[in-house]
């Protein structure tokens, strides 16, 4: 890929000087590893309530990283000055991290190999950089759709709002591996209320829309049907307002993308992060049930459940081109025919699985912030036989709930026992449709949940989804994340009541 495609701002930035002075100086120490990254990470968020602006925000954040690895231990710094002289100085704090921690350090770091990538460009998938359309454009399209909501019978009020993010990500090391790389997202949304006057409650129905690594032109309908989602939500919202709700019990489920990929990412995504399942990532979220001793055994679900992680996905939340280890990035399996078989993991932790090289799952959200084990895109994968369709699925259920949208959650610190509500649920009676249901809970453990699914649907089915803010670590990090997903069928879940419950 070319240069010219970056952020101009970022490639005015001294880079290979910068990077010569700090590695230049880490190796002058007695560094055996040394790596430098430079980000600029630009984002804005606009919001209006009832077609008015309610807020917009940008923030721009700058600056390097260095990190070291002295005698088998790990030091890190960082500053916001770009200067040849500030990286050196950097790379002497990042040093003298890791002499001060080598008393106490427990074990000593080995890392996977990886080739070398010299001078390696990459660019996300995208068409129109966001941060060059006008924000008064942005506002009048979001106000458009307002407008178009309010105007539908039993809309009460509307929120819409866009978040954009362009990463720019400059990483160098004492191999010789550089790469510069830029990645664009945007997340758009809006969602309409109904208030019952009467009774004081009120029912929301949001656009089903996931957030992508595009550019503008998604808002434009390159994507996604803007048009006919914004025509459809005010009838839908009028007869969820009117449903009835459901009888707790077991149902059969037919659960689309839009809410499936949740789940994906709460029961299989954060259970094959290999730093909860041993164990070593404990204090936020929890660890992990699906343990390394486990691993080609564990019967995570029916055969029909292949599970990859993929850092290449068009379009996905975590896709680029080279991980903050400097890996190249790549595909690979989770589940297989329903087992487990492997985790997402980065260069420190690929040999304590045996492993000769990473799966590129090193990330930091910040430049202040040392790269971690995070999350790839983690997908569900379609039928690869027949293109099965959802409504062939919904056809095969006497009694039932075709679960749509994502909304709340919980899940257990095993990644394991969990409930799941939705947006939109629609019973299912003798293989049709039969109207709208409220109150909608699924729960289950994870292996029951999973082991339940008896079909899956083809790949017009498929939908990559997601979400901008998966959170980990202390200090937090947050990183974007995107699950594919077919629509599927699961057999006998239990189904609760949530306003019972509540009681």
């Amino acid at each position: 890929m070319s240069l010219d495609r970056i952020d101009p701002a970022f490639r005015a930035l001294p880079l290979t000087a910068l990077a010569d002075a700090a590695l230049t100086r880490a190796r002058e120490l007695g560094a055996q590893h040394a790596d430098l990254r430079v980000e600029r990470i630009s984002t804005q968020t606009i919001s209006l309530r009832d077609g008015s602006v309610t807020g917009v925000s940008d923030d721009v954040e700058v600056g390097l990283a260095v990190r070291v690895i002295v005698d088998g231990v790990w030091g890190f710094a960082s500053h916001g000055e770009l200067t040849p002289q500030r990286a050196a100085a950097t790379a002497e704090r990042a040093v003298q991290v890791a002499r001060t921690l080598a008393p106490v350090a427990v074990e000593r770091v080995e890392r996977a190999d990886e080739p070398v990538h010299a001078g390696a460009v990459w660019v996300s998938a995208y068409t129109t950089d966001p941060f060059e359309v006008p924000t008064r454009d942005k506002v009048g399209l979001l106000g458009e759709w307002s407008q178009r909501l309010l105007a539908a019978d039993g809309v009460d009020h509307v929120q819409a709002s866009v978040m954009q993010v362009r990463e720019c990500k400059f990483y160098a090391d004492l191999t010789g591996t550089s790469t510069t790389q830029q990645r664009v997202r945007v997340a758009p949304s809006f969602t309409a209320t109904a208030v019952d006057r009467a009774s004081g409650g009120f029912e929301t129905m949001s656009s089903l829309s996931p957030p992508v690594g595009r550019g503008w032109e998604y808002l434009l309908g390159d994507g996604w049907d803007w048009d006919g989602e914004l025509a459809v939500v005010p009838e839908l919202l009028a007869e969820k307002v009117k449903s009835p709700s459901v009888q707790a019990g077991a149902y059969d489920l037919v659960i689309d993308p839009t809410n499936l990929w949740l789940t994906i990412h709460e029961s299989v995504g954060h259970a094959t992060e290999y730093d909860r399942a041993i164990g070593y990532e404990a204090a936020y979220a929890g660890t992990s049930f699906a343990t390394p001793d486990q691993l080609g055994t564990l019967r995570y679900g029916s055969d029909l459940m292949h599970v990859t992680g993929d850092r290449t996905v068009e379009h996905g939340l975590a896709t680029v081109g080279f991980d903050d280890d400097g890996v190249a990035t790549g595909e690979w399996d989770l589940v297989r025919d329903g087992v487990l078989v492997g985790y997402q993991l980065d260069r420190t932790f690929a040999p304590r699985l045996g492993l000769e090289r990473s799966n590129g799952c090193a990330f930091a959200d910040s430049p202040h912030h040392v790269p971690i084990q995070r999350m790839a895109n983690v997908s569900l994968q379609p039928d690869p036989v027949r293109d099965t369709t959802t409504d062939e699925l919904i056809a095969g259920v006497e009694r039932g709930i075709y679960v749509v949208g994502d909304k709340s959650w919980s899940i257990d610190m095993q990644r394991y026992n969990f409930q799941f509500t939705g947006q939109r649920f629609f019973s299912i009676v003798g293989g049709k449709l039969a109207g709208q249901l409220r109150d909608v809970a699924y729960q289950a453990t994870t292996t029951d949940f999973w082991g339940s699914m008896d079909a899956v649907g083809g790949p017009s089915t498929w939908v990559l989804h997601g979400a901008m803010n998966c959170g980990k670590a202390q200090p937090g990090q947050v990183a974007a994340v995107s699950h594919g997903a077919p629509s599927a069928r699961f057999r006998g879940v239990n189904v609760l009541n949530t306003q019972e419950e509540g009681r």
